[in-house]
């Protein structure tokens, strides 16, 4: 769908459907609301004082106006109370009105954003944009049987009567961005992993550096393993197709300035490998390449809204399979850093291949380095299937990474660190396992990722419950979530208004 500024009155837009917003405890109607059910001789009023909305968050009604204005319809949808808004119900009502509206075939709708619950106008005009936009994403690529029935919303105008032309269209070229770039990662990781390799996933980064100040380096075998790569090609030793390390560069920001390094897990498939996975919903360890796909996305996205920042993508890429050359509990591999790690256990690999990855980007003396990662079972367990797990030693970087989360609905919540935790992953024979057991398992994790980060500012992202959900959510339809793409931006924008 493609979302347009136009300036106008809603009232006289001849469209298919217009959206209006409502606040549960309003008692009145005003703005823009008033104006088009005083155009259409009360028809909202109606509807209203015959109980039939309430305005309760996200629920929605359609009036069909019998040409009482040019509109056909009128399309209602809930806020909830004014005193509890936020930008994510914002986002949700929009989300579920517009696919209300595509279950009833409407190709176009219009709208106009006279809220002011914030003093940011162009806050809420990308929530509304972002919410129309994300729930509408449809994954059917494969579907060859009654594609003749899928519907799409093909345009949304937003219609402003002019002073504030410039802030919504810019707000609203924004949003476009950073939702195509959610697209993207969704797409990638929605993709059957026969469909999406790592050398496919490496494509996909070639064709993000065809923009501006962008360039795509990608390490075979043969380079990783004359670098030391050895955790990484160690998961990646069971399989038939090619790791691959993805190297993403941005350079908006002056050549002197230190970069921000993003480090995604681009598992294409886990299997589990010789400790391998039961095989109810192993279908979805395609999904465990969201890290990766996400920080593509976050790179693709940096350069579309041309930040003043440099920022380098890593993206370890690998299957984790079974097979008479995969790695087995017990061996050692020998890190990009130096430090030997014992495999305890082949299941906990996304660990072994961000090792390598983390190591590695020191080599930009960055001045944050930040890893996303489906990574643990463990912290779906602890926090669910909605909030992201952060760690880190930095609280610096901490903050800012939870003041975007809270900006942008993408929550995380901070898990511990202490020392007594590295006990737990030493080794009797190595400098360390790959695992310190089930007690803790996000938090080791963790611990072990810190110690080959370096010296350098470091959060490490663990996103397994909500990078892919089993239901849709608000605006996040069954599957694939893109989870991140927009909390790293939003980090990353923010780095830009200091």
């Amino acid at each position: 769908m493609k979302i347009f500024v136009q300036k106008g009155i809603l009232a006289d837009i001849k469209t298919q459907a217009i959206i209006l917003a409502l606040f549960q405890d309003q008692k009145e109607l005003t703005g823009t609301s008033l104006l088009v059910d005083q155009a259409s001789k009360g028809l909202i009023t109606e509807l209203i004082n015959n109980g039939d909305f309430t305005a309760k968050p996200s629920q929605t009604a359609v009036i069909y106006t019998l040409g009482a204005i040019p509109a056909q319809r009128i399309a209602l949808v809930g806020l909830g109370k004014k005193s509890e808004i936020n930008l994510e119900k914002v986002r949700a009502a929009f989300s579920k009105v517009m696919q209300h509206l595509r279950s009833l075939n409407i190709k176009e709708a219009a709208t106009s954003v006279d809220l002011d619950f914030l003093q940011e106008k162009a806050k809420i005009v990308e929530a509304v944009a972002e919410g129309s936009l994300l729930g509408l994403y449809q994954y059917n690529p494969y579907k060859t049987v009654g594609r003749e029935d899928f519907r799409e919303v093909e345009q949304l105008n937003i219609i402003t009567e002019g002073n504030q032309y410039a802030i919504i269209a810019a707000a609203v070229k924004n949003a476009q961005i950073i939702t195509a770039g959610v697209y993207f990662a969704r797409d990638l990781i929605s993709a059957p992993s026969n469909e999406m390799t790592p050398s496919i996933m490496a494509q996909k980064a070639r064709r993000i550096a065809r923009r501006k100040n962008v360039t795509c380096k990608v390490l075979d075998r043969a380079k990783m393993k004359k670098m030391g790569m050895r955790s990484l090609l160690g998961v990646a030793s069971g399989s038939n197709e090619e790791p691959k390390f993805i190297i993403l560069e941005y350079s908006g920001g002056s050549k002197n300035k230190a970069p921000v390094v993003l480090v995604g897990k681009g598992l294409t498939f886990d299997s589990g490998g010789i400790s391998i996975k039961p095989a109810e919903k192993m279908e979805e360890m395609k999904s465990d390449m969201s890290g990766g796909a996400a920080v593509m996305a976050t790179v693709m996205v940096a350069a579309d809204l041309r930040l003043p920042l440099n920022v380098i993508g890593l993206i370890p890429a690998t299957e984790n399979m079974p097979g008479g050359n995969a790695y087995k509990p017990g061996d050692i591999l020998k890190s990009y850093s130096g430090k030997t790690i014992e495999v305890i256990n082949t299941d906990a690999e996304g660990r072994l291949i961000l090792a390598d990855a983390l190591s590695y980007a020191s080599v930009y003396k960055p001045a944050a380095i930040i890893d996303v990662a489906t990574l643990t079972g463990a912290c779906i367990i602890a926090l669910g299937d909605d909030v992201i797990g952060m760690m880190g030693y930095d609280e610096k970087l901490k903050t800012e990474i939870n003041r975007a989360a809270c900006e942008t609905g993408e929550l995380v919540w901070e898990l511990p660190l202490w020392e007594h935790y590295s006990e737990l992953i030493k080794s009797d024979i190595a400098d360390y396992k790959n695992t310190g057991g089930r007690a803790a398992g996000t938090i080791t994790a963790a611990v072990f990722l810190s110690k080959f980060v370096g010296k350098y500012p470091w959060v490490h992202l663990d996103i397994a419950g909500p990078a892919w959900s089993g239901k849709d959510k608000a605006y996040i339809p069954k599957g694939a979530a893109g989870i991140s793409v927009r909390l790293l931006t939003e980090y990353l924008r923010n780095l830009t208004v200091k």
